[in-house]
């Protein structure tokens, strides 16, 4: 039996509004959906944050709604796939904002539609594993040192619930980059926690951003709550919510977790 969804207004939650006073946060992919989110949530809470992508219309978008609010903002922009481009947009962010506190690495996407794995191009598949997994790599390995040096930091990445189980149907080289990223980031947690850093992982399930909701037939959103115990598809607000947990001191004790954010989809 189809369910109605909830009203968006069940969707939001209360915030204290101070839990990233004073830090530092930079959010890569940020022009829109999830990235968007996540960096417009900290700066109510508190935080400068650096926003990152390609397109300066949306970019800008963004950083306008958070100036309206009062917060404090600004963008750089860069490929992440590129070492140089990550440094050079690190050196930015320091000199207007100082070393940042909270990295979030979301930049990403999936460069490969679903089908029989032969049938992927070399192409596509390095698409995927740079987009995601190398573009997750370079950009601790640009922040980390920093880190280090003042003895804290967070760093939060950001997997899929394609990682999180097998599907014959899933873009597979997209599901084994974000699966490379749970596995690199329980890794780094480990050698990083004696220096005073933690590293978490965030999964998302289906997200309601604003491209999904115009890729996504409206029917075809009914049949996928069908699959999740909480009878609605998740939101970019969802995950924001997430990584305001883990780039808080609300969970100072909690590394090298990889935590769904699925509606009870994904359960290991």
């Amino acid at each position: 039996m189809k369910r109605r969804r909830p009203p968006a207004a069940s969707c939001k939650k209360p915030t204290r509004m101070d839990r990233l006073k004073d830090k530092v946060a930079f959010v890569t992919g940020s022009s829109r959906g999830i990235g968007a989110a996540i960096a417009a949530l900290f700066v109510r809470e508190g935080a400068k944050v650096a926003l990152h992508g390609r397109d300066t219309q949306a970019l800008s978008a963004v950083l306008a709604g958070i100036a309206q609010a009062g917060g404090q903002a600004s963008y750089v922009m860069g490929d992440t796939t590129k070492f140089s481009d990550i440094e050079a947009m690190r050196r930015r962010i320091e000199r207007e904002f100082g070393p940042v506190d909270i990295l979030v690495a979301n930049a990403g996407g999936s460069f490969t539609t679903p089908g029989p794995i032969e049938q992927t191009s070399e192409e596509e598949w390095r698409a995927s594993i740079d987009g995601n997994l190398t573009a997750t790599f370079l950009t601790i390995k640009s922040f980390l040192p920093r880190m280090k040096e003042r003895g804290t930091g967070t760093i939060i990445t950001i997997s899929s619930a394609a990682a999180r189980r097998p599907y014959a149907m899933a873009p597979i080289a997209y599901a084994a980059a974000k699966a490379g990223i749970e596995i690199l980031t329980q890794d780094l947690a480990g050698q990083v926690g004696p220096y005073g850093i933690r590293a978490n992982c965030i999964a998302p399930e289906t997200i309601l951003t604003e491209r999904n909701k115009m890729r996504i037939p409206s029917t075809q959103q009914d049949d996928l709550i069908e699959l999740h115990p909480i009878k609605r598809l998740g939101t970019p607000e969802d995950v924001a919510h997430a990584a305001l947990y883990l780039a808080s001191d609300d969970a100072a004790w909690i590394a090298g977790v990889v935590l769904d954010v699925a509606g009870g989809a994904v359960m290991v």
